[in-house]
């Protein structure tokens, strides 16, 4: 019985790597490179967490978003943020409809599967705030009555790391409410090479247009659930809360980690085994993790910072302190 059970997980696992193995397909045919941007994408698909995507302009931040919603077939909207903006202008507002003499609810832009936010540190606090409770409550109140988001709903966030005039630092507990922050970098030189090479003679939603849907929201639902059957030896489990410990305690850090931080890695450690066609967990795939869970979690000392310190080399320094259980 034990055998027939486990033959049944893993072949769950292997109907999920063949539903990847087909979207990383869809996607190699508009973007060519950005293989990591692309893996943490479809793990925090899986994990249903946003992510903050950061990069330099023209690295296939929004194009990856829009991927992402085509090949799952579902609603997509784009918000660029701007100083000016308010928070009515994101979840939506109550109109006055003379007809009824009522008002009623005009939803936002944020009510789609896919919303990506473009530049979202260039709102101010007020705005940020409005996303405080769609991103981990997934619904909107508005005037006393709550709004439930449509299944699946994910926000994918990108910021620019160079020009920081006319931006605002966000809030650590929005920050905390992204699995992953992904840190985009320019492509290789053969990947330069490749990119006008495949766009010759074609035009981005022409490229778009070629893409053909994999997943449906059930399906999606479906895998979401099987994660749940990838295993984690209990001393795995106790790594992950000795990693995230630990950031609590290094003199180097003002801000460590929150419990949402040990949640987010162990999710996306089972996420990342099962990418790999495993239906266990192996301490590599929590180490692998682990740079993308916590950079944007914790907050250097001053004193770090003008020493040039960065949050992924003390990630790196903590991973080589803990002892890894085997």
């Amino acid at each position: 019985m034990m055998e027939e059970n486990l033959f049944e997980e893993r072949s769950h696992i292997a109907e999920l790597n063949e539903a990847i193995h087909n979207i990383r397909a869809e996607i190699s045919k508009v973007i060519v490179g950005q293989h990591q941007l692309v893996e943490l994408l479809l793990i925090g698909l899986l994990c249903d967490g946003h992510i903050l995507i950061e990069g330099v302009p023209g690295v296939a931040k929004t194009l990856a978003a829009k991927l992402i919603a085509k090949i799952i077939d579902v609603k997509f909207s784009r918000l660029q943020f701007t100083p000016d903006m308010m928070p009515s202008d994101v979840i939506g507002t109550a109109v006055f409809n003379p007809k009824e003499g009522g008002f009623n609810f005009k939803a936002g832009p944020v009510f789609s599967n896919i919303v990506l936010i473009d530049e979202i540190n260039r709102a101010p606090a007020k705005t940020q705030a409005a996303l405080f409770e769609v991103m981990e409550e997934r619904q909107v109140t508005v005037d006393g009555y709550t709004h439930l988001m449509d299944y699946p709903f994910i926000v994918l966030a990108t910021q620019n790391p160079v020009e920081q005039e006319g931006t605002y630092r966000l809030p650590e507990a929005q920050l905390d409410r992204f699995i992953f922050k992904v840190v985009v970098n320019y492509p290789t030189l053969q990947e330069e090479i490749m990119i006008p090479q495949n766009q010759q003679g074609k035009t981005q939603n022409e490229m778009l247009q070629q893409v053909n849907k994999i997943l449906s929201p059930e399906a999606l639902r479906h895998f979401r659930q099987l994660l749940q059957q990838v295993k984690i030896e209990p001393k795995l489990v106790e790594y992950i809360a000795h990693i995230i410990h630990e950031t609590r305690n290094t003199p180097s850090l003002f801000l460590g980690a929150s419990p949402r931080a040990s949640l987010a890695l162990l999710r996306s450690s089972k996420a990342a085994a099962a990418l790999k066609g495993r239906d266990f967990v192996i301490p590599e795939d929590i180490i692998e993790m682990a740079p993308h869970v916590l950079r944007h979690r914790i907050m250097l000392t001053p004193e770090k910072e003008m020493e040039g310190l960065s949050p992924d080399e003390l990630i790196e320094a903590i991973l080589k302190t803990a002892e890894v259980p085997r």
